[in-house]
């Protein structure tokens, strides 16, 4: 496939349309593994920077993911991610007919601070665990999470988590078997370091910020969290319960 030097329109942006548009006629499926950087620059008959650019115009704008080491990927279609009373990560994305899956990152004890105990119900300076995962639909990964629990009501939740890698499974193991949604709150803000490495963004991409408790069917407050969604990949639908 042979560009047009003499079109005006500069050759990576050229090669940037020609892989947009076989996304959008279903040439590269959502999560299909694009051809690699050698591969792309023989068809176009272009030069490996160039295909660089034009990946990187592609990323920038939501339509493809690079994973390290791996290759480059159609990114799928954004998630519908209903926020109710029920908000269960693994039935949202299991609905959407995709993977729901699940990592730890790290697990602590810290005190509970002002903020953290006022949601939890528990005095200034009780144990907590503290859970960090990323949360991941099919090999997407979607959110990155802060959760916080008593470490008397939950001890060792980490290494449960570890193993079950659902907040709905670690609450059963302790006895837990429903609960619900008190308090959301959404915020937006542009994705630190730390997070875009963990969500494979770009520096300077939006985050959506969902703060949340979940309490017991006795009212009893269970689980803190912060949540930092990929913003490019979730809609989200308030749903009136």
């Amino acid at each position: 496939m042979s560009l047009q030097e003499s079109s005006g329109v500069a050759l990576w942006r050229q090669v940037a349309d020609g892989i947009e548009r076989g996304i959008a006629d279903g040439r590269f499926a959502a999560g299909e593994k694009l051809p690699g950087e050698i591969e792309i620059a023989d068809t176009y008959r272009v030069n490996r920077h160039t295909v660089r650019r034009a990946l990187a115009a592609l990323a920038e704008r939501g339509l493809v993911r690079a994973e390290r080491g791996s290759g480059t990927y159609v990114e799928a279609q954004r998630l519908a991610y209903p926020l109710r009373s029920r908000t269960r990560f693994s039935e949202i994305v299991g609905a959407g007919g995709r993977e729901p899956r699940g990592r730890l990152i790290d697990a602590s004890e810290e005190p509970a601070t002002r903020e953290l105990a006022r949601e939890l119900g528990l005095k200034t300076g009780a144990p907590l665990v503290r859970i960090e995962s990323v949360r991941l639909a099919d090999r997407t990964p979607i959110c990155v999470s802060t959760s916080w629990l008593s470490a008397d009501r939950f001890p060792g939740a980490g290494a449960v988590f570890a193993n079950v890698r659902s907040m709905t499974k670690l609450l059963a193991h302790y006895g837990v078997r429903d609960y619900r949604r008190a308090s959301t709150r959404v915020t937006a803000t542009i994705v630190d370091a730390s997070d875009a490495a963990r969500l494979d963004l770009a520096l300077g991409r939006p985050v959506l910020v969902v703060d949340s408790t979940d309490v017991d069917t006795d009212g009893k407050p269970l689980v803190t969290k912060r949540a930092r969604f990929a913003a490019e990949r979730v809609e989200f639908l308030v749903e009136n319960s």
